[in-house]
C-alpha cells in the first residue's frame, strides 16, 4: 500500500487505543502527526560509566540486569518493580571501575508491572537514562527511559546494537504537549515510526534498504500484544531505532514546499529534513534549525496567500463613488459640517483615504484599527454617505442586536441634525416584526440609496441590495470570510470593503493577520474625553475592596452608573469549561422602578460564541488549573455569585442591581440595557458580553474580577466602556495575583498605558510559554502552528519582500506547483485569517 502525508494513520496502526488517543490530539493524518510540533527539546544526556555519576545530574549508561523483582506495595495499592543492574560487562574500553544501581517503577496497573519486568529479566543488556538519586546508600534511577540490547531468552531486541541504544537514549528527545491518553514518549515512538513508514516505502522502491534498519517492521506501528498496557492506560510499544532514519529517503515522498531558490536564499532545510531534525534530532541546533525552516515556510506561505488575495481583488469591478469635496450640498459635507466637534487629525488623513480609495472602480479593502471611542463611528458614516452621494447604498454589518441598534439610532441621531435631504437610515435584525423586515427588506431591494444597518440577517437569503457600493464590518473577528463573500454576492458589483476593529492588534501582528488589506490606525481620542483613571485592587485588602464600593454608591448616587464584569457566569466551580446559563437580566437587590421584575430566566438557548469569547480568560488553556508555581488557582468568580454578595453589603443598600451574559436573549439584553441606560438599575453585573459596541455614557466605573485571568486587550477594551460622557471615569482590576508575578506585570503594563497597539504587544510579549515555539498562531483549522506575530515580525517582513519577488515574476506560480497547493491549502484552512479573498 502506498503511503502519504494524506494517509490515515488508522490504516497504518494495530494500536486502535493510540489511534483513538492521538486522533484527541487533532492527529488522524500522516501529514498532521508531522506537523504535530515538539514544544521543547531536551539537552543531550552524557554517556556516563556508574561509578563516575554525581547525583542530580542526568546520565546514560549501558548494564546488564543481574536480579529483578516485582513486588505489591503494603501500603498502598500498587506495584513496584525494582532491578539491581551493573556495568561490569559492558563498559568497552572505559577506565571506570564497574558499579551497580537500582532501578525502580512504581504503577497501579499490575499489567504496566508485568510489561516492564518482562523487559527487565535477568541477563538482559539494557541502556537507562535518567538523573541518579540516592536511597539506603545506593544509586538509584526512578522511572529510567530504558531501551532493550538483548534478552537472555533471545526474544526480539527493541535496537540493532547497544550502541544505537546509547544514541536513542543520549541524544536530545523532543517533547510534546501529551494528554492522559497518550504520554509524550508514545507521541515520539508514533512519529518516528510514520517517518520510517515514509522512508522504507521510498527504500523499498528504491531497492535499497539505507533508509530504515527493518522495513517490515515499520509497516507495522503499533502492533503490540495485547495484554501489555503501559502506565497511562496506552499499550507500550517497542522503541524504534530513531538512528535509522535517512533523510534522504524521506525526500522522495515529503516534497519541499519552498522553491529551491528561497530556500537556498534562506539557508533552509529541505521540508523533509526539517521534519527529520525536529522530530529525531541528532543535536540541539539542529532541532532549531528544523524549527526555523518549518516557521519560516509558514511566512512565506502565509505571505503569498495574502498578496495573491490582494492581487486577485482589484481584478473585480466595483462601483466607483467619486469624491464630492468640492460639492457643499453633498451629504458628506453637511454631515461633517453639522457635527458638534472637529474631526481629529487622524479621522480627517482616514477619510481621506477612504475617499481616494472609494472613487476608483475596484474595490477597497481597508482595516480601520480604532482606539475604543477614538471615532471610527465618524469615519464609517462619513464613507457610507459618499456611497450615498454617488447614487448608491451602504450597509454597516454588527454583530449583536444590541450593537446594530445602538449604531442605527446613534447614525438616525448624527444625520437628524444635517440640514437639507433626509438620507434613508434603515434596521434590520433578525428579532424584527415581518411587517416592519418585510418594508426594510422591499427598500433595500428596490437599489434606493439609503444605509442599512443590520445584524447578521445582511446575510440571509432574503436580504437583496443590487446597488450596493460598500460594506461596513463592525468588529471584524465576530465574522468570517464566507459571510463577507455572501455581501459581495448580493449586489451587481463588488462593495467596497471597511472593517473596523477596537480589538487592539500589535502593529507587526497586523501585518501577519491582515496583509491583504490597507491598515489605518486612529489613536487620538475625540476632544472631551477624560483619561481613566486605572487602579489595581488587591482582592484580599479588605479595606481597600471597601473603599472601592464606597466610591462606587457616590457615584451612582450622583447619577452615573458601574459595571461589575466577572469572567464566569454561574458559581458551580466545577462547570468552568462550559458556562451555564444564568437568571436572564435577573435584578437583584430590588425590582426595577415601574417595571416590575425582571425576567427570571433567560431563553435557556446556547449562544453562538465561542468559551473564550464568553470567558474572556487569558489561559490559553482551558484544563490547566495550575498556577505559575505550580500550585492550583481559586476558581473564578461568577456573575451569580458576585451579584449576591453586592446585594448583600451597606455600599449598595437600597440599589437595584441587574445581570446580564450572552446566554440571555436579545429581548433580555435590550431590555437590561435599557433600565442600566436610564438608571432604573444603575449597576450592572456581567460577563464580557459588554465588552463591544455598550454605549452608556453616564457609566463612570467599571470594575473588573480576576483581571489577573484577562488578557491585557480584553482589559483595555472593558476599560473604553466606561469615561465615554466625558465625566471623571475610574477602572478598578481585583486581582489575586503575587506581588512579582508574570500577572502582576501584566496588570502594570495595562495600568500605566492606554495605547491599545502597544498594549496589545506587550501582552504577546508576555503571555510567553516560555518553550521554543513561544506564542505560536495556532487555531482550530488554521496552518500556522509555528509562526509568533511578535518576535517573528522580521522574519514575516523578509517573507513578505521574497514573496512580492516571487510573485512578479511568476504571478500564477506556474514554475512553483508545490507552493501554489500549500496556498489553496492555506487559504482554505484558514477563513479568519484571510479577511478577504
Amino acid at each position: 500500500m502506498a503511503v502519504s502525508l494524506d494517509s490515515a494513520i488508522s490504516s497504518l496502526m494495530t494500536n486502535k487505543r493510540r489511534v483513538g488517543a492521538l486522533k484527541s490530539l487533532g492527529v488522524t493524518t500522516l501529514g498532521e502527526a508531522l506537523t504535530y510540533y515538539p514544544f521543547r527539546v531536551t539537552d543531550p544526556v552524557p554517556v556516563t560509566p556508574i561509578a563516575r555519576m554525581r547525583i542530580g545530574i542526568k546520565a546514560a549508561f549501558p548494564a546488564t540486569v543481574r536480579q529483578l523483582r516485582v513486588m505489591p506495595m503494603n501500603a498502598r495499592r500498587g506495584f513496584r518493580v525494582e532491578a539491581l543492574v551493573d556495568d561490569a560487562d559492558v563498559q568497552g574500553e572505559a577506565s571506570a571501575m564497574p558499579a551497580s544501581a537500582r532501578l525502580v517503577f512504581f504503577s497501579h496497573n499490575k499489567g504496566y508491572a508485568d510489561w516492564m519486568g518482562s523487559r527487565l529479566k535477568a541477563g538482559s543488556v539494557i541502556v537507562a537514562a535518567g538523573e541518579p538519586s540516592e536511597f539506603n546508600g545506593q544509586l538509584q534511577f526512578t522511572h529510567p527511559d530504558v531501551v532493550v540490547v538483548s534478552d537472555p531468552e533471545g526474544h526480539a531486541a527493541e535496537v540493532d546494537s547497544l550502541e544505537s541504544a546509547l544514541a536513542k537514549v543520549s541524544r536530545p528527545q523532543p517533547v510534546y504537549h501529551a494528554s492522559s491518553r497518550i504520554s509524550s514518549d508514545h507521541i515520539h515512538e508514533s512519529i518516528l515510526g510514520f517517518l520510517r513508514l515514509l522512508a522504507s516505502q521510498e527504500a523499498s522502491q528504491g531497492g535499497s534498504p539505507e533508509g530504515v534498519s527493518d522495513p517490515a517492521a515499520a509497516s507495522e506501528v503499533g502492533s503490540v500484544s495485547a495484554n501489555s498496557v503501559s502506565a497511562n492506560g496506552v499499550q507500550p510499544q517497542p522503541a524504534i531505532d530513531s538512528v535509522s532514519i535517512d533523510p534522504a529517503c524521506l525526500e522522495q515522498t515529503i516534497v519541499d514546499v519552498l522553491p529551491e531558490s528561497v530556500r537556498e536564499r534562506n539557508h533552509l532545510l529541505h521540508r523533509a529534513e526539517a521534519f527529520a531534525a525536529i522530530h529525531n534530532p541528532d543535536s540541539v541546533q539542529r532541532f532549531h534549525e528544523g524549527i526555523r525552516t518549518l516557521r519560516f515556510e509558514e511566512a512565506f506561505v502565509s505571505q503569498v496567500s495574502l498578496l495573491k488575495a490582494r492581487a486577485a481583488s482589484g481584478e473585480i469591478e466595483a462601483f466607483a463613488c467619486p469624491s464630492p469635496n468640492g460639492d457643499v450640498a453633498s451629504a458628506k459635507q453637511r454631515f461633517i459640517y453639522s457635527l458638534p466637534f472637529d474631526l481629529t487629525g487622524g479621522q480627517r488623513k482616514v477619510i481621506d483615504d477612504i475617499t481616494t480609495d472609494m472613487s476608483k472602480s475596484s474595490p477597497m479593502q481597508r482595516l480601520l484599527q480604532g482606539e475604543v471611542g477614538s471615532g471610527k463611528t465618524v469615519v464609517a458614516v462619513a464613507a457610507m454617505l459618499q456611497a450615498v452621494d454617488a447614487g448608491h447604498q451602504a450597509v454597516l454589518v454588527a454583530p449583536t442586536q444590541v450593537l446594530a441598534e445602538q449604531h442605527y439610532e446613534g447614525i438616525s441621531r448624527m444625520l437628524d441634525g444635517m440640514e437639507g435631504d433626509v438620507v434613508p437610515v434603515l434596521l434590520l435584525t433578525g428579532g424584527m416584526k415581518l411587517a416592519r423586515r418585510r418594508r426594510v427588506l422591499a427598500k433595500a431591494a428596490s437599489g434606493e440609496p439609503c444605509i442599512v444597518v443590520a445584524t447578521h440577517a445582511a446575510f440571509s437569503k432574503t436580504f437583496q441590495a443590487p446597488n450596493l457600493a460598500l460594506a461596513v464590518i463592525d468588529e471584524q473577528h465576530r465574522f468570517g470570510v464566507e459571510q463577507r463573500e455572501t455581501l459581495r454576492r448580493k449586489s451587481e458589483k463588488a462593495p467596497h470593503l471597511l472593517v473596523m476593529t477596537a480589538t487592539p492588534i500589535p502593529r507587526t501582528a497586523a501585518m501577519t493577520w491582515f496583509g491583504d488589506l490597507d491598515i489605518s490606525w486612529l489613536t487620538e481620542l475625540p476632544g472631551g474625553r477624560k483619561p481613566i483613571r486605572t487602579v489595581v485592587v488587591p482582592e484580599a485588602d479588605g479595606p481597600m475592596m471597601a473603599r472601592m464600593f464606597v466610591h462606587i454608591r457616590r457615584r451612582v448616587d450622583a447619577g452615573e452608573r458601574a459595571y461589575i464584569v466577572c469572567p464566569r457566569i454561574e458559581e458551580n466551580p466545577d462547570d468552568d469549561d462550559v458556562p451555564a446559563v444564568v437568571a436572564g437580566g435577573a435584578v437583584a437587590g430590588g425590582a426595577a422602578p415601574g417595571r416590575g421584575e425582571a425576567s427570571k430566566t433567560g431563553s435557556g438557548r446556547t449562544a453562538n460564541r465561542s468559551r473564550g469569547e464568553e470567558t474572556g480568560l487569558f489561559i490559553e488553556d482551558p484544563f490547566d488549573d495550575a498556577g505559575e508555581d505550580g500550585e492550583a488557582k481559586p476558581p473564578l468568580h461568577s456573575v451569580e455569585e458576585i451579584s449576591r454578595r453586592l446585594a448583600g453589603l451597606p455600599q449598595f443598600k437600597g440599589i437595584a442591581i441587574a445581570t446580564l451574559t450572552g446566554r440571555d436573549d436579545d429581548e433580555t439584553k435590550k431590555q437590561v440595557m435599557d433600565w442600566f441606560s436610564n438608571g432604573e438599575t444603575p449597576v450592572l453585573v456581567a460577563t464580557t458580553v459588554i465588552e463591544v459596541g455598550v454605549d452608556v455614557p453616564q457609566a463612570s466605573c467599571i470594575v473588573v474580577f480576576d483581571a489577573d485571568r484577562f488578557g491585557l486587550s480584553q482589559l483595555h477594551q472593558l476599560r473604553g466602556r466606561v469615561g465615554r460622557g466625558g465625566t471623571n471615569s475610574w477602572a478598578f482590576l481585583i486581582s489575586r495575583a503575587e506581588p512579582d508575578s508574570i500577572a502582576a506585570q501584566r496588570l502594570e503594563v495595562i495600568r500605566t498605558s492606554t495605547d491599545g497597539a502597544d498594549i496589545a504587544q506587550a501582552d504577546l510579549e508576555l503571555r510567553g510559554a516560555g518553550d521554543v515555539l513561544g506564542d505560536a498562531q495556532s487555531g482550530g483549522r488554521s496552518s500556522l502552528k509555528l509562526l509568533r506575530v511578535v518576535k517573528d515580525a522580521d522574519m514575516i517582513a523578509q517573507a513578505r519582500e521574497q514573496a512580492r519577488e516571487l510573485l512578479d515574476a511568476d504571478p500564477d506560480l506556474a514554475g512553483a506547483t508545490q507552493l501554489a497547493g500549500a496556498v489553496i491549502d492555506f487559504t482554505r484552512g484558514n477563513e479568519r485569517f484571510i479577511t478577504s479573498t
